[in-house]
């Protein structure tokens, strides 16, 4: 493979913003134009609805239809228009365009070698496993090989699949490991050794490349390592977030020798080369797993774990294994959703999104308008209570998957949905306190119980680097791949924190994660993002952390894939992601539109319906507010997604200009 372009600098453009002019729609706060409640399709299922809940539907759908003269038009409708006029994005950015393959990714590079594989006669898997390698170099902040994440691919004979690489648990841990004395929290879980869990990226790249695969593996490393060893020139996003996170990696001599030469941080413009990663990198392509898991570069993570009081052993690297896993599937107005299962809540939790809004007949001016946000925040709130409750590793717990899927359980939930007023997320039930009784008891898996208050506690899009506040923090990285023949892949990777648990392995020139934090250190306490979670993601020896992000493919109504995309930003992921999915499926938006527009967001706790920063009109959060939410303005975004639509017998790839990266295809 040709790799002489890789030390060459890529030109940096500047933030595009839009134009001012247009002015935003103006808000009616009356709650008239509602959308219609449409029927269930049949499930397995048959949950009985208790008489008040029925009252309330009724009343919601004598008001629905009493709106029906609303005059809602069934015509093409500019969404885009309700956007405020200080959005800082261009609404209708040029998408990158190819007939036959693209790649999208958060780093220009990355793409670029991405693209060349495809070239070469790889597949969307081979691409992916070059792309993920090379993002582990030139994107240290997320890309890794000290960290995890999983993968959905569907391929062009229409198999589809899921793997799970999430990191694990070292045998050493404990359920109360970062508690104190007085049994609060402490920062153990976020920085430094103990916050790092037993790697899976190269166990998970190998074993995707085994099944799917076609080039030689020894190749898909090459260009990796050629980066490592020779160097690149450093941008300005990678320069600004090293800068950011400077103290914290500056505490260990690794990472303040790597990123922090001479004592100061990197600088945009400067040549940077790791040869020890490109030797570590040279022993996974000779060896396979047994060059990271074995070895020389086994023996350097248990040194470094001893040095610093960390867990992981050789026999936890020498047992950890990727797992494939069934994937979510789920229909979406006409429309198959593929995505990720447990030990990621990125699926189910998508899908409890997407099954409650899909009963809604949902008008084309609905987006951004009162109803329309008041509904999607109220089933992000009631998925998120579910999430937080009932999700973890499938290895370890039960989940009720069937019944957290059934369109009945959906019916359940929307049908406790208030048109006129937001429901306190201090007052839901996660599942709604059902049991065993109350579904299909042919049902093996299900096991339900009320929650306790602990648990409720080529062609080419142009380049560019966004300024994004250093507050979003959750440094993911996802990339979405689609080959010539069809086949489409969505990965994500993480070593969660940026710069993960800011250790470098000494001699190996990696970063490890601290996605131990993941877990539930305390059930009832918030995590590094705000998550209150209950006990199915307690820490426990070899358990994987319960995971937000959510690699998804949509296919369209004759199979084929039509959407494929993920994201960045801890659980922003997955609300980000159904945004994404609802902006072309109802509003019939473009690519770049989908993803440019603005996000909101909601958790269930804390109770906050977020919005990204001049994102929602003033009017529109007044009316908001008057239904009982609380609105605030975020200071990062919303999830960071690169996307592939296929639109016109054409691939349309976007960057997320909240972050930047590179669409390119052929």
């Amino acid at each position: 493979m040709n790799c002489d372009w890789m030390t060459t600098k890529l030109s940096v453009e500047p933030l595009q913003r839009r134009k001012p002019g247009a002015t935003g729609a103006g808000e009616n706060p009356a709650l008239c134009r509602l959308p219609r409640l449409a029927a269930p399709s049949d499930r397995p299922f048959s949950i009985p609805l208790p008489s008040s809940i029925v009252a309330l539907a009724s009343v919601l759908v004598v008001a629905l239809a009493a709106c029906s003269s609303s005059g809602v038009s069934d015509t093409a409708h500019d969404s885009t228009a309700a956007v405020p006029t200080d959005w800082a994005f261009d609404l209708h950015p040029e998408p990158a365009t190819a007939t036959s393959a693209m790649v999208v990714t958060d780093a220009p590079l990355a793409t670029r070698i991405g693209v060349e594989v495809l070239r070469e006669g790889g597949n969307a898997v081979d691409a992916a496993v070059a792309t993920a390698f090379a993002l582990a170099v030139v994107y240290p902040e997320a890309g890794n090989i000290g960290g995890g994440g999983f993968m959905v691919v569907r391929n062009a004979d229409g198999e589809v699949a899921s793997l799970d690489f999430r990191e694990k648990a070292p045998l050493g841990a404990t359920r109360d490991m970062y508690l104190d004395s007085a049994g609060n929290t402490t920062d153990l879980s976020v920085t430094g050794h103990l916050s790092a869990g037993v790697p899976g990226a190269v166990a998970g790249l190998y074993e995707a490349h085994r099944r799917f695969g076609n080039m030689a593996w020894v190749a898909l490393l090459e260009p990796a390592i050629q980066l490592a060893d020779s160097g690149f020139t450093i941008d300005a996003a990678v320069a600004r977030t090293i800068r950011d996170e400077a103290e914290r990696l500056r505490r260990f001599e690794a990472s303040a020798a790597l990123f922090l030469p001479g004592g100061d941080p990197l600088r945009e413009g400067s040549h940077w080369r790791n040869p020890d990663l490109a030797a570590v990198l040279r022993r996974i392509a000779e060896h396979g797993p047994a060059g990271f898991y074995q070895g020389e570069t086994a023996d350097l993570i248990v040194a470094e774990m001893q040095r610093g009081g960390g867990l992981i052993t050789l026999e936890d690297l020498r047992q950890y294994s990727a797992e494939w896993r069934e994937p979510i599937t789920f229909d979406y107005r006409g429309h198959t959703v593929i995505s990720m299962p447990p030990p990621s809540s990125g699926g189910i939790t998508l899908a409890l999104i997407a099954q409650v809004m899909q009963g809604l007949d949902v008008p084309p001016d609905a987006w951004h308008s009162t109803v329309g946000v008041h509904f999607v925040a109220e089933a992000m709130r009631r998925a998120f209570a579910d999430r937080n409750h009932f999700l973890g590793d499938p290895d370890f717990i039960e989940i009720p998957r069937e019944l957290l899927l059934s369109n009945d359980y959906a019916a359940r939930q929307r049908a406790t949905i208030a048109p006129d007023r937001a429901t306190p997320s201090s007052t839901l039930t996660p599942g709604l306190g059902l049991t065993r009784n109350d579904a299909d008891a042919s049902s093996p898996r299900l096991s339900v119980r009320t929650a306790t208050v602990e648990d409720q506690a080529v062609a080419t899009q142009p380049t560019r680097n966004i300024s994004v506040p250093a507050v979003e923090g959750d440094h993911t990285t996802h990339f979405s791949i689609v080959d010539a023949e069809g086949t489409a892949v969505a990965l994500t990777t993480t070593i969660n924190n940026l710069y993960g648990s800011a250790v470098t392995v000494t001699g190996g020139g990696f970063l490890l994660n601290d996605e131990m934090d993941d877990f539930t250190s305390k059930p009832g306490e918030p995590n590094l993002y705000g998550l209150v979670q209950g006990e199915a993601n307690a820490i426990a020896p070899e358990k994987r952390m319960l995971s937000a992000m959510t690699p998804t493919i949509v296919l369209a109504s004759d199979g084929s894939p039509m959407l494929i995309t993920g994201a960045r930003g801890g659980p922003r992921i997955i609300t980000a992601v159904y945004q994404i999915l609802a902006n072309v499926i109802d509003f019939g938006m473009d690519i770049g539109p989908a993803v440019h527009v603005p996000r909101i967001h909601h958790q269930h706790l804390p109770d906050v319906l977020y919005y990204e920063p001049d994102g929602l009109r003033a009017s529109l959060a007044d009316s908001l507010r008057a239904l009982g939410h609380r609105v605030e303005e975020r200071e990062g975004y919303v999830g960071t997604a690169p996307a592939i639509l296929r639109r016109d017998g054409r691939w349309k790839g976007v960057f997320d200009p909240r972050t930047g990266g590179r669409a390119a295809g052929y």
